[in-house]
């Protein structure tokens, strides 16, 4: 018996005004923004659902919304966050900080934002390549999915992997870690049910504190006692996400690289036993609270803090997030602080010193304070059509610590997909965009893009 040669088949599989690669928070917001304004819109993701971070991976809470004197990720942010909170009866219409997450819930919200604004999907499709002439044009991207390999091909891309896999396989420059290209810990969210409410909220302050800084705590009793070595540091934030339920965004999983495949691959089952240690430890040391706790999931994915920043245009500074600074052609503002999780060897000293000297504590701002992050941050140096957004934006490391989290990758999101869409109505080249005419168009869609008179009246 003879067989035939297998011949490499791609099949054309569409063209578009602006392809979204990447689902998860920035994606959702990207799509639904191009598609609002019109533009032909494909998200492409890689699982079966939306959200990322705050579905599949399951962190359990949202990073605050607000400066703590107002909310300042609004627009389409604010929509997610209000139609959340509205189906979550545990949850005051008023809270804007530390908000949880019920994930089922919020993978529904993102579909409707997606679909009811005109944006098309595919799920479980992974981008495996990207074709890119001489000019910087990205022309296509090559999926992978049940139907084979498909050419789908758009007038501008955005790329809102998380791992700038796009921007990177286009050829662009970017950057990995801190100096010695180390990068931060990884963690494997987890839920467990069957909690004791009562005793969880008085225990953990209604999961509003970090359960290792809790003055009560007992994490380091845990991390001692060696019987649960893969519990080596005290990070450890927990919600009520649900009746009887908590989510936890806890431990950390070193030396975990999102781009490399056998590397998740090891970090998913180290973090599945970890979960298991957790709940086990919990349920010795805080009895009253967890000791009838039942491990119900963890993520899907791993919850990633840092890999590829690509270079941009611009590139956001610590001395630009220290001076609180504004730009003309700024598209969102933000006010989270510096959050640089540890290297291994810190958790093991116990160090709140950042292997450069800076403290976390010397990088919180004050209420009203926030800054700027400018459109040229999204534009890959050497590439054409193409946007990133989200935690891959142009910045340093220690602004990339802040500018990774989802509120403000949701307002980078909508910007980018306005912006794009813009782009494709017009030469298809996203420096060519009007960035007074993008701000205008933003702030009509209610997002937060004050002068700098308003910023000085905040601040007051």
């Amino acid at each position: 018996m003879h067989k035939q040669p297998v011949t490499l088949s791609i099949r054309e599989a569409g063209t578009y005004d602006v392809i979204v690669v990447g689902g998860g928070p920035t994606g959702c917001t990207a799509a639904a923004a191009a598609a609002r304004d019109g533009a032909r819109t494909l998200l492409i993701e890689s699982t079966a659902m939306l959200g990322g971070s705050g579905t599949g991976a399951l962190v359990p809470a949202w990073c605050p919304f607000s400066d703590k004197k107002q909310i300042i990720y609004r627009g389409l942010a604010e929509t997610v966050l209000t139609r959340c909170k509205e189906q979550q009866a545990h949850v005051s219409k008023e809270q804007l900080d530390w908000v949880p997450i019920d994930p089922e819930l919020l993978k529904r919200v993102y579909d409707e934002l997606v679909a009811e604004n005109g944006a098309k999907v595919l799920f479980n499709t992974m981008l495996s390549a990207v074709e890119v002439n001489e000019a910087g044009t990205v022309e296509s991207v090559i999926v992978t999915n049940k139907s084979g390999l498909s050419r789908l091909r758009a007038k501008t891309f955005i790329d809102c992997t998380g791992d700038a896999d796009l921007c990177a396989w286009a050829g662009a420059e970017f950057k990995k870690g801190d100096k010695h290209g180390e990068l931060m810990p990884a963690t494997h969210c987890f839920l467990l049910s069957n909690v004791n409410e009562k005793a969880f909220k008085e225990e953990c302050d209604n999961g509003m504190r970090v359960m290792g800084n809790h003055p009560k705590t007992r994490f380091y009793e845990i991390i001692n006692s060696g019987k649960y070595p893969l519990i080596q540091d005290a990070h450890a934030c927990c919600n009520l996400t649900g009746p009887g339920t908590v989510g936890f965004n806890a431990g950390h999983i070193w030396n975990v690289d999102n781009t490399d495949p056998k590397s998740v691959s090891k970090a998913l089952a180290i973090g599945r036993q970890l979960a298991k240690q957790f709940r086990d430890a919990f349920a010795e040391y805080y009895p009253e609270t967890f000791g009838n706790a039942f491990l119900v999931s963890t993520g899907s994915v791993l919850g990633i803090r840092e890999t590829r920043r690509i270079e941009g245009d611009y590139s956001l500074t610590l001395n630009d997030y220290i001076e609180r600074r504004s730009f003309e052609d700024e598209i969102s503002r933000n006010c989270y602080f510096i959050d640089i999780h540890h290297s291994l060897k810190e958790a093991e000293e116990h160090v709140r010193e950042r292997a450069d000297g800076l403290s976390t504590s010397s990088m919180h701002y004050g209420p009203g304070e926030s800054h700027g992050i400018p459109y040229r941050c999204l534009i890959p140096k050497n590439l054409k059509n193409v946007l990133v957004a989200g935690r891959s934006i142009s910045c340093d490391r220690h602004v990339q610590g802040s500018v990774r989290v989802m509120p403000v990758c949701l307002a980078m999101g909508e910007a980018a997909g306005t912006a794009a869409a813009m782009a494709a109505q017009e030469t298809g080249r996203v420096r060519e965009i009007s960035t007074l005419r993008l701000r205008q168009k933003l702030k009509a869609y209610g997002a937060y893009l004050p002068d700098p008179e308003e910023i000085l009246s905040a601040k007051a």
